[in-house]
């Protein structure tokens, strides 16, 4: 995708959302569902034409390890994994994309296990492992360094080759690199960003997990 291309992916991408909203409020129907659901439409659509970087925190996960006996077959280091909400929601997710017609660019995906598990299920396929995206600590001050908050808003803000990016981190991670997005993102949640192509970005919403299976 060119320049000008990528220009004109992101004017209709905010065309959209502009739209949806003043339809929203000149006809009355501003109530929180309703807008809820024109947003999310009005995202799918922009997505479409690629051109966006989807950022995501894994898919829901409990906080205690597996024992031997519980542990995923290729989990063979016993890190955390995904409960069964968060695979069922993982699953949706991939189903969803193929259905909507929304194309998959690079994926990069934290070592964690659970957030390769994420992208696993939600057919991201050709994931690469990124260790700026890792984080493995209980607290959000411990694992995640400046450099790694830096690196993933600088890489947010990277137009994409070819589709959507796709990045599958961590609460940590993305708290770290975008503050101003609050509250914080659930578990299996999107950032969806449109790139400037001059280093910045403009965050466009966010999708939670469950969203994806009714768009």
């Amino acid at each position: 995708m060119n320049d000008a291309s990528r220009s004109l992916t992101r004017s209709r991408a905010l065309g959209l959302f502009a739209a949806a909203f003043t339809l929203l409020f000149m006809s009355g129907a501003a109530e929180p569902a309703a807008a809820a659901s024109v947003a999310r439409s009005a995202l799918v659509a922009a997505l479409k034409p690629g051109g966006h970087v989807l950022v995501f925190r894994h898919a829901d996960s409990p906080a205690e390890l597996p024992d031997a006996k519980n542990a995923e077959r290729d989990n063979p280091k016993h890190e955390r994994q995904l409960s069964a909400a968060g695979k069922e929601g993982a699953t949706k997710l991939g189903a969803a994309l193929k259905r909507l017609g929304i194309p998959v660019g690079e994926v990069l995906v934290s070592p964690a296990y659970r957030a390769q598990q994420t992208a696993r299920l939600a057919q991201l396929t050709n994931a690469r492992i990124q260790d700026e995206l890792t984080f493995e600590g209980t607290a959000m001050t411990e694992t995640v360094t400046p450099a790694q908050a830096a690196w993933l808003k600088a890489r947010a803000a990277v137009a994409p080759k070819t589709g959507n990016t796709f990045i599958v981190t961590h609460s940590p991670n993305l708290a770290a690199a975008f503050p101003a997005i609050t509250p914080a993102l659930a578990a299996g949640e999107a950032a969806v960003f449109a790139p400037d192509g001059q280093g910045g970005t403009t965050l466009l919403g966010r999708l939670k997990i469950e969203d994806w299976a009714g768009l």
